[in-house]
């Protein structure tokens, strides 16, 4: 079983970074530090790790000065459950899930997993089953469907189901094996440019813009880390899209936010004359969504040649599902990670990860992914695309091997971790008691210079740089 610090090597230098900077990271802790039979933890660490150390690899670009990254493995746990432990004024989360959202059994005898929480997902698995959004009718209506026909009608209807497969049954489906073609983390050439000079700046990303183009936690996560090592990170969303606002504000920490009408010309033009000043472009849309606004990677490309475009998709870009909408549980429940933690828990049911571990590691990815692309663009010019899925961080994370006993572990509580890794720092929503950053890096520490605000706080345009 590969060590940490091997897992971490891996994915560096297949980013092409250098391996000497590897000399530079300390990696402390041991596994498990939850209950699961995966590699949760080291699976955090490393993807937190690997961002850290990519923010400190363009800081000694920048300035010719090294320095030492940390990361600890139940520090960076914790931060992969964030979302949990978010406090505000002192109140906890509500409940995370819609009433309707989770495990049912079909009439053949097999699970699905629904995803209800935006109201437009669970009207379509109502529209489906032709029942009310009532957990005891929508059961009942599930009874007279085959799992796998369920899940076939409901995403036609626009809904996001998962039918739950054991591994060996996703991997003989066409999408597992495009996906094992491809890398962990994608990152291609798209077009010409000149490298753009570093601007100016005291942290890893200072001067840096992205433009933040996602919704739930991982494309979310991945910009609140690029915020954390100095980037003017703005976050796109509009007035009628449904969020999760407990996320919102999880993620929101060092960004900017602002709304526009992306369904109108006038709202399409604001975003390309941001565009034209961004370095990153970070979306998680449903596949070929912003394409058919005319933001495809090849068009960011004509609008700002030099841009690195970073695409966040449920199950890759290649293959029969590559159109397909997805969320971190869906893809746990399809590609056999529920099925495999339930067995090991001796029941007959799907059992989740103790963490959104898909969501949250692929968000560092995107972060690790879009500075090792702008650190290339720098050096050689170009324009380039990064690419990065649930299912491919899935099959990645399987491939670390299991834990036996894993599941014997005693949970992290929320008092260890409100005792070491918590800071307190205001926002508009009242004060939030939230994980800091796990990655410590020795002369730019990781921090968030703006407070988390409601979406559509601020106005659609760049702050000046220094």
């Amino acid at each position: 079983m590969q060590s940490p610090a091997d897992i971490l090597r891996s994915i560096w230098t297949s980013a092409d970074g250098d391996a000497a900077a590897l000399d530079r990271v300390r990696l402390t802790g041991t596994e498990p530090q939850i209950p699961s039979s995966f590699r949760v933890a080291v699976a955090g660490q490393t993807t937190i790790a690997a961002a850290g150390l990519a923010a400190a690899e363009i800081w000694r670009l920048r300035c010719g000065e090294t320095q030492d990254v940390h990361v600890d493995m139940r520090h960076a746990v914790a931060e992969c459950r964030s979302e949990r432990y978010l406090r505000v004024d002192d109140k906890p989360p509500p409940p995370a899930w819609d009433a309707i959202a989770g495990v049912y059994r079909t009439g053949d005898g097999r699970f699905v997993r629904c995803h209800t929480n935006f109201p437009h997902h669970r009207d379509a698995v109502c529209k489906v089953l032709g029942c009310e959004p009532e957990r005891e009718k929508v059961q009942a209506a599930l009874m007279q469907w085959t799992g796998e026909d369920f899940e076939t009608a409901a995403y036609a209807a626009g809904g996001v189901v998962a039918l739950m497969r054991s591994y060996d049954e996703w991997s003989a489906l066409p999408q597992a094996r495009a996906l094992a073609q491809l890398p962990l983390v994608s990152i291609e050439r798209i077009g010409e440019a000149r490298p753009k000079p570093w601007p100016k700046g005291d942290r890893p990303l200072s001067g840096l813009r992205v433009l933040d183009l996602s919704r739930v936690i991982a494309g979310p996560v991945a910009g609140r880390t690029l915020a954390a090592h100095g980037a003017d990170v703005l976050l796109v969303s509009g007035p009628q899209l449904p969020a999760i606002p407990w996320l919102t504000i999880d993620t929101g920490r060092g960004k900017l936010t602002t709304f526009i009408e992306l369904k109108s010309e006038a709202g399409r033009a604001q975003l390309r004359e941001l565009l034209k000043d961004a370095d990153i472009f970070s979306q998680g849309y449903r596949p070929r969504a912003l394409a058919a606004l005319g933001f495809a990677p090849e068009d960011a490309a004509q609008i700002n040649p030099g841009i690195v475009y970073v695409t966040l998709s449920a199950y890759g870009h290649t293959g029969p599902w590559a159109e397909r909408r997805g969320f971190d549980s869906l893809v746990q429940t399809t590609t056999g990670f529920n099925h495999a933690e339930g067995q090991a828990a001796g029941i007959d049911a799907p059992k989740e990860l103790p963490a959104q571990i898909l969501d949250h590691a692929t968000g560092y990815l995107m972060a690790f992914g879009a500075m090792m692309a702008k650190a290339r663009q720098a050096r050689e010019g170009g324009s380039w695309q990064v690419r990065v899925s649930l299912a491919q961080t899935g099959r990645w994370l399987w491939n670390l091997g299991r834990l036996d006993g894993g599941l014997n572990t005693p949970d992290l509580t929320g008092e260890a971790v409100h005792a070491a890794f918590i800071e307190s720092m205001p926002s508009g929503f009242g004060t939030l008691k939230a994980v800091q950053h796990s990655a410590l890096l020795s002369k730019t520490p990781a921090q968030w210079s703006r407070p988390a605000m409601p979406l559509g706080s601020h106005p659609a345009q760049w702050p000046e740089r220094s």
